[in-house]
């Protein structure tokens, strides 16, 4: 049984809908490499506006996903869409901003110079929020880039990439070589401009601490399959952490799905919950660190797909309806 709230705070505490345009909708999506399916059957959507952290070990086919919704790969089975429309093409780039850990940049141009790249390639573009993400740092506008520390460079590729003024950004590992106070400050810029804009933003990374504070939307991934997708209030409101009985039969849970028993952090049984429970006591609310990682190490516990992020459900048919009254 899901328990899922119709409407939730977003990271600014400004409510939002549980489901919405969708902004990245996959259905039945495989990747097979040579050495196997990087994913497969993966089937999920992503509403308009969302902040979601994307979460898996390595390996699990985050970076293969994000490949696909940038049109850089093209999937083996199934389909992706971006607001409707294919991966790569000309509708889907101008409204997508794609950053890699990598960051590449060119050494040798100054930082003003990048942006005027930014400014030239990008018809959406908006210099002041550029410069602004730039000048927040204290980045030289006349320095090259070859010249800045890692923080500085990250810093310049954010502007890059909001400066596009994208309505989807998609952001694979982009601050694990920072340092925690530079990586604090461009969370802190990731959200606000994410929430002043309405950006989708889907952000990959295993700072978990982090995502809980960021995100308010997940996929987590594991061995190529997706186990949770949702809002985060959804997800944790669909769980419980029991005090363990103690005899490992876990009999009186039911009618409960036991996700994980645990013996490390915080001691207990983390289930999916089959009928409402009241915290305090044996039960209580799970962070969202205990949940993600109960999943991710269960592969035989079943995955879960809350309503809103599930495809072909009432939220698409109301939005196909929409659409086909503004066209006819």
């Amino acid at each position: 049984m899901d328990h899922a709230d119709t409407h939730h705070g977003d990271r600014t505490g400004r409510a939002r809908p549980a489901g919405g345009p969708a902004a990245v909708e996959a259905r039945g999506l495989g990747r097979k490499y040579r050495r196997g399916w990087a994913l497969r059957d993966v089937s999920f959507r992503l509403p308009a506006g969302r902040v979601c952290g994307l979460v898996g070990p390595n390996g699990a086919g985050k970076s293969t996903l994000m490949g696909l919704a940038t049109g850089m790969n093209r999937p083996t089975a199934g389909g992706l869409r971006v607001f409707g429309t294919a991966p790569g093409s000309a509708q889907a780039v101008r409204r997508t901003a794609f950053l890699t850990q990598e960051k590449p940049l060119f050494k040798r141009f100054t930082v003003a110079e990048t942006l005027r790249l930014g400014r030239e390639l990008n018809p959406r573009w908006d210099q002041r929020v550029a410069e602004d993400i730039v000048r927040a740092g204290q980045v030289p506008l006349e320095a090259k880039i070859g010249t800045l520390s890692g923080g500085q460079r990250t810093r310049v590729a954010f502007a890059l990439a909001f400066g596009k003024r994208p309505d989807l950004l998609i952001l694979d590992e982009p601050m694990a070589d920072l340092d925690p106070l530079v990586r604090h400050e461009l969370m802190a810029t990731l959200t606000a401009e994410a929430a002043g804009h309405g950006t989708t933003v889907l952000i990959s990374s295993h700072m978990l601490a982090e995502l809980e504070n960021v995100c308010d939307f997940l996929l987590v991934v594991a061995d190529g399959t997706l186990r949770l997708a949702g809002g985060v209030d959804e997800l944790r409101a669909a769980h419980a952490l029991f005090a363990d009985p103690g005899d490992g039969s876990h009999a009186d849970l039911a009618p409960h799905t036991v996700v994980e028993s645990r013996g490390d952090g915080r001691p207990g049984v983390l289930v999916r919950l089959g009928a409402p429970v009241e915290y305090g006591g044996r039960a209580e609310p799970p962070t969202l660190e205990e949940l993600l990682l109960a999943y991710l190490r269960s592969p035989g516990a079943p995955a879960l797909i809350t309503p809103g992020a599930r495809v072909g459900d009432i939220h698409d048919i109301i939005t196909h309806d929409r659409e086909k009254a503004v066209t006819a």
